[in-house]
């Protein structure tokens, strides 16, 4: 078999995504849905205009039963007559996604339940669980000040007990310039009466103490499980400038001894560094999911980048696709486009052999998932 029909056809795990839309979506929506700012673009132009607004017209409208390229408004019209539910049906089959581990942590309004996203996709199901989401909870179902640490353990045991994985967004709520150092008990005690007596007077049980930001997260490492740590890219909620995965450096240090894998997820525009915290240490992982999409036709740069300093058993797939389900598929398709063409560089160059670049497409594929996670095999 040919290197390139041999990473078509591979049957993908995807790490690190989210669940998809499977309703109709107006323009407007859409081009919110398609970009991180958040909000609408300025009067007289589109989010069309993109390297993700191109790469869906080009490459999603074939399996919309249109030809390549069409208007944004002929893309969203077809959109509309085949309903949300099947748009959704027919991208996610498209994806060649055997396995999809959901950080069920985030979501836009409206998207499929996990039993649903198995149904469109085809494909089999597992929850990564946020730290966060388990700390707010738990902060809005009353909790002292003295108890808390108790019951969040507990808590994170219990809700994660089916989990294959753990995710914390510390680098959207303070950054990854915290202090690497476990707080102590007193600290956090001290910093969770703060935080609970806020939420007690009605404020939104929204964390952002980086002291109890610390905690969570030293509490999902202990717990076992893998960790995604979010780096790079973002939204408007996130400071950019203290992302850089570089800054988790004393984090990474201190926590190896624990021997869970830390994966490090996004890392555009910072994927050189991560590549090299990922050969440094043993138990740090990488992907460049969510880059790939807003890149489009720079895919392949983004994913040679990412294959030069960190070891091909350390890199996973991604896609971090959330909300259409255009950017599922084009996580997918573009990662095997960027992929096929940058080993299939190597070897005809003749730098590599073309079975030597099956193997390690495969190994990132899903492979490295498969090892790092402890999956067992697909049902």
């Amino acid at each position: 078999m040919d290197l390139d029909a041999a990473i078509d056809g591979l049957a993908l795990t995807d790490h690190h995504v989210h669940q998809a839309l499977a309703r109709d979506l107006a323009r407007a929506e859409f081009e919110q849905l398609i970009t991180e700012a958040g909000i609408p673009a300025p009067a007289g132009t589109t989010q069309f205009d993109s390297q993700a607004g191109f790469a869906i017209r080009r490459w999603c409208a074939p399996v919309l039963d249109l030809e390549p390229f069409p208007a944004p408004a002929d893309y969203l019209d077809r959109r509309t007559e085949l309903g949300g539910a099947e748009v959704a049906r027919r991208l996610l089959r498209g994806t060649g996604i055997a396995r999809y581990l959901i950080d069920t942590g985030y979501q836009s309004p409206g998207s499929l339940a996990l039993a649903d996203m198995a149904e469109s996709s085809g494909g089999r199901i597992d929850e990564i669980v946020r730290l966060e989401v388990v700390a707010e909870e738990l902060a809005a179902s009353g909790c002292g000040a003295a108890e808390f640490a108790g019951r969040f353990r507990d808590a994170l045991w219990q809700r994660s007990a089916a989990a294959v994985g753990l995710k914390s967004i510390i680098a959207y709520r303070f950054g990854l310039d915290f202090d690497p150092e476990p707080p102590s008990a007193a600290e956090v005690t001290a910093a969770a009466g703060h935080w609970l007596a806020e939420t007690e007077r009605g404020g939104r049980p929204r964390l952002t103490d980086p002291v109890l930001l610390r905690h969570l997260l030293w509490a999902g490492a202990e717990r076992g499980l893998p960790v995604q740590l979010h780096t790079g890219f973002g939204d408007r909620d996130l400071d950019l400038r203290r992302c850089d995965p570089l800054l988790a450096t004393g984090f990474l240090e201190r926590v190896e001894p624990l021997g869970v894998p830390i994966m490090l997820l996004h890392c555009y525009p910072f994927h050189r560094g991560a590549g090299s915290l990922a050969q440094i240490f043993p138990h740090v992982y990488i992907d460049v999911g969510m880059a790939l999409h807003y890149n489009g036709a720079r895919a392949d740069a983004i994913v040679a980048e990412s294959m030069e300093l960190a070891p091909f058993s350390k890199i996973l797939f991604s896609s971090d696709a959330c909300g259409p389900p255009e950017l599922h598929y084009l996580g997918a398709l573009l990662w095997r486009r960027a992929t096929a063409r940058v080993l299939g560089g190597w070897v005809a160059a003749g730098d590599w052999n073309q079975d030597e670049a099956i193997r390690v497409a495969e190994m990132i594929g899903g492979g490295n998932a498969a090892r790092a996670y402890r999956l067992a095999e697909p049902a």
